[in-house]
């Protein structure tokens, strides 16, 4: 059991077999037997790890099926009135002993965690590794009464900052120099220097967002110290530098009202902007000049900078790493070579989605000091050691850009959603207003939704008349086009003088947020092992035809004789995201298509493509619309969409809709394509008509030779799947330039 003094218990004791409900408010001599606390680290007052106290034992609680529900009722308990959020796979540290509680299901109704269904008591599968925790919204349950127990004064570490000392720094973010402070209670503290290293610089940057330490002018600072009356909450702070929070390091806190005083001066800390930050800060221009260097690890499928699945390149192809073992260490020092700061969450189990190709990685154990992950110890990777179920993800510390100050949403039911309004202007004379709705998409909407920390984009809207409860009604910015990558929407480019048809409010420009979005990803393999080439008769493609999947020449053709030449292909689109994919139309607007005899739920879902090295077009067989569904599923996964009977349609996680060759539609008609040596390319979601977490990974591409009877496809990836250089071999193939046969 931990000691007290190492956290701040919150204890609250429950009589768990009472039939009557529980009252609002509670006195020691009601309660009996079941006790609650939060624990862990790093955390503050209000959140932590969940720790009950049953059958004179602590134990925690598993993630599995947990829910905002659970947490609401948890945070009650605690006194607190509601929840704001939980956590999963032990964010707040591994807890010891018992695992109580596993698969707690509770609706919201209930008055006590025991009278939702679960397990049973001391009934579980899980590991200490998915001990869930809650986070309480920082109010308390009016007239509730803490159990008759004095509390030890709170001695560890929750929120730091660093205070500039320069009065035209003050307004400047990223805060990345100043003197160090940590809070306690409602006033900020400072840091004696006394014994103060660079580790315990490189821990403060580290939590700070920043990915490293640097050297800082003292004397600059001393002047400006010896007039100020610090108050020192820290001393004797001894980090290794490994440590991803303060509060792993071993340190002294000043007793209240204590004499004592520091034989030296307050701390004060420099840190090092990453590149992934000081990039975004360059202007348009500047980054074009900007050398591009290669990366060998990325992020991908996060829904802000500094979290997502964590991908490195090896032998240029791109492949993830398997959580085995997988710790903060190891994620802090991937965080730290992308340039961010230490990592918040180290994140098992496919949390940001599933990868596709290889697996490099497994079993990565680092000290935390390393420079790149490549420098920590770790096995190669058979098919029997991991699947893509256990691709391992990061949550890295960013530094505070303060960019959700110029941006909100209002009038919308909840605080997901709502019209866009930006605060624009220049400074001293900034106003609220509105952006034009006319050209507003998925990327803006996410962007949006990122800037203001609420996770994916759910649904961009041009038209928010239902939302007109704001008296906002100036449109401020028309013509907003984002590309995915900007930390803000004033990064995206924009009309410099407002052009918009329609300024009404009803047009102004508006999302809806969602914690999990969608990710399709095409079954590259399959596409290389299914291609071939048909003769397919005339009078069996009349309903291609009305469907547009035949080339503008077949209209000239003599039908119902002669015969179109068809490349065919199967294509399976997995969806490894974190929620199901849905189509934008709504069931009234599905389209029934006799020839297929179901209705198709989106107009346009795929293009197939035959392009040259250069990238024109020699063919289009662009899929006009599909019907959506579940053609298969992982194991332990059940379908939930198919097309027969007007059913529901969707994609469900992970499912796959698979599209077999000998379907209509499912080709390119090359009956006018000459013999020589193409690209041939597949775009999922073409138009991002629906929001997913990750569009880089849409289009796939394969090399494709054709001397005029037979076809060879080979070298089929995904997009983004290889490095730039392999990249660049494979559209520069030899005979690629000039498309003859070699």
């Amino acid at each position: 059991m931990l000691h007290l003094s190492a956290s701040l218990w919150i204890l609250l004791t429950v009589c768990w077999a009472q039939q009557t409900p529980l009252p609002t408010t509670h006195s020691p001599n009601q309660n009996r037997g079941i006790k609650f606390r939060l624990a862990g680290y790093p955390r503050k007052h209000n959140e932590g790890r969940v720790e009950v106290f049953y059958n004179q034992e602590w134990g925690t609680i598993c993630d599995d099926d947990f829910t905002m529900e659970n947490a609401h009722i948890l945070c009650r308990h605690l006194g607190f009135t509601e929840a704001t959020g939980w956590t999963h796979s032990a964010k707040y540290g591994k807890g010891v002993g018992r695992i109580w509680l596993d698969n707690v299901i509770c609706s919201g109704s209930e008055k006590s965690i025991t009278d939702c269904n679960s397990r049973g008591w001391g009934n579980s599968d899980c590991t200490h590794e998915e001990d869930a925790g809650v986070i309480c919204k920082d109010e308390r349950i009016p007239g509730f009464i803490e159990p008759n127990t004095i509390e030890t004064e709170q001695r560890q570490v929750e929120e730091i900052r660093l205070r500039p000392a320069v009065s035209g720094a003050k307004n400047r973010l990223p805060v990345a120099e100043g003197i160090l402070e940590v809070k306690h209670k409602d006033s900020w503290e400072q840091v004696c220097d006394a014994g103060w290293t660079v580790k315990n610089s490189r821990v403060v940057c580290g939590m700070l967002g920043f990915p490293s330490d640097k050297k800082l002018n003292k004397n600059f600072y001393k002047l400006y110290l010896e007039r100020q009356k610090p108050a020192f909450r820290l001393h004797s702070v001894q980090c290794t530098g490994s440590e991803v929070h303060l509060s792993l390091c071993p340190m002294d806190f000043y007793k209240v009202n204590s004499s004592s005083t520091c034989d030296g001066s307050p701390v004060v800390v420099s840190c090092s902007m990453g590149h992934a930050i000081s990039s975004s800060l360059l202007s348009n221009k500047k980054k074009k000049v900007t050398v591009q260097r290669e990366e060998t690890i990325r992020l991908k499928g996060g829904s802000r900078p500094g979290e997502g699945r964590v991908e490195i390149l090896k032998n240029g192809q791109w492949g993830t790493v398997c959580d085995d073992r997988w710790d903060l260490q190891a994620a802090s020092v991937v965080c730290r070579e992308l340039g961010f700061g230490s990592a918040k969450e180290a994140l098992t189990g496919a949390r940001m989605g599933q990868g596709m190709g290889p697996i490099h990685m497994n079993e990565v154990r680092c000290t935390g000091l390393e420079s790149s992950i490549w420098d920590c110890q770790y096995k190669n990777i058979t098919e029997e050691d991991c699947k893509h179920t256990e691709d391992a993800a990061v949550k890295c510390n960013s530094p505070y850009m303060g960019y959700e100050r110029t941006i909100r949403l209002a009038g919308g039911r909840t605080r997901t959603e709502g019209r866009v309004e930006v605060l624009y202007g220049p400074r001293g004379s900034e106003r609220w207003g509105l952006i034009c709705g006319e050209g507003w998409g998925t990327m803006e909407a996410a962007t949006v939704c990122q800037q203001i920390g609420l996770g994916y984009v759910s649904s961009a809207l041009q038209e928010t008349w239902y939302w007109d409860a704001s008296n906002v009604t100036q449109m401020v910015l028309s013509g907003v086009r984002c590309s995915g990558n900007e930390m803000s929407l004033q990064q995206c480019t924009h009309h410099g003088t407002v052009s918009c048809k329609n300024t009404g409010t009803r047009h102004a420009a508006g999302v809806i947020c969602s914690e999990t979005a969608s990710d399709l990803v095409l079954h590259a393999a399959l596409v290389q092992e299914t291609a071939y080439i048909e003769d397919r008769p005339l009078h069996m493609l009349y309903c291609a035809a009305e469907e547009n999947c035949l080339s503008s020449s077949a209209r000239n053709a003599n039908w119902p004789y002669g015969h179109r030449r068809l490349l065919r292909f199967s294509s399976q689109i997995h969806n490894n995201g974190r929620a199901d994919f849905r189509p934008k139309a709504g069931r009234h607007s599905w389209v029934w298509h006799e020839c297929h005899g179901h209705y198709h739920s989106m107009d346009i879902f795929t293009h197939y493509d035959l392009l040259t090295s250069n990238g024109t077009k020699v063919a289009e067989g662009h899929k006009a619309s599909f019907c959506l569904e579940d053609s298969d599923c992982q194991e332990l996964v059940s379908k939930r969409y198919e097309c027969a009977n007007f059913g529901e349609q969707g994609i469900t996680v992970g499912c796959w809709d698979l599209y077999r060759h000998d379907i209509d539609c499912q080709w390119i008609d090359i009956t006018d394509v000459k013999p020589g040596n193409y690209i041939l390319q597949v775009v999922i979601n073409p138009n991002y008509e629906v929001a997913e977490s990750d569009f880089t990974n849409n289009a796939m591409k394969c090399n494709c030779k054709y001397d005029g009877h037979r076809i060879w496809i080979h070298n089929c990836h995904l997009g983004d799947a290889f490095s730039e250089e392999a990249n660049k071999q494979f559209e520069q193939y030899r005979g690629q330039l000039n498309n003859q046969i070699i």
